[in-house]
């Protein structure tokens, strides 16, 4: 697979499909999964998430609420939990923390469907795949 911010983008973006996302992250070493979950907290910090983003994100997760990375999303100070998210150890944990955080960069960003318009719908995404060839952008204001 391409590059890992490629390919986390192309995830939220709904680019790509997200069982070949999870095929991609099980296929990584735990370091490398530990790594992956930290930047993709990263990225949703960046994107602004809220804890108002938590349900949306739980459902386009397939999660259940009493999932554990579901129950922390819930719970409030979000760049918290997103850490702790990001930490959890046991593989199944890590799975499903890996499509919750996909989940809330894209619900985060306002990604997934391009007639879809997020809470950034007036800023221009770091990594809009959705027009044309790969190249980044920086995240600047729309007047």
């Amino acid at each position: 697979m391409a590059h890992p911010y490629l390919t986390l983008n192309e995830l939220a973006q709904e680019l790509r499909p997200m069982a070949q996302g999870v095929e991609w992250f099980g296929s990584l070493s735990a370091e490398e999964q530990s790594d992956t979950l930290r930047l993709l907290a990263h990225f949703c910090v960046q994107a602004r998430a809220t804890v108002e983003d938590g349900p949306e994100a739980i459902r386009r997760a397939g999660l259940r609420v009493t999932h554990t990375p579901a129950v922390l999303i819930a719970r409030g100070r979000i760049e918290q939990q997103l850490r702790k998210i990001a930490g959890l150890t046991p593989r199944d944990e890590r799975l499903k923390s890996f499509r919750l955080l996909i989940a809330v960069l894209a619900v985060a960003d306002g990604l997934g469907s391009p007639s879809q318009a997020g809470r950034n719908a007036r800023q221009v995404p770091a990594w809009d795949l959705r027009s044309g060839p790969w190249r980044r952008c920086r995240l600047r204001r729309v007047r």
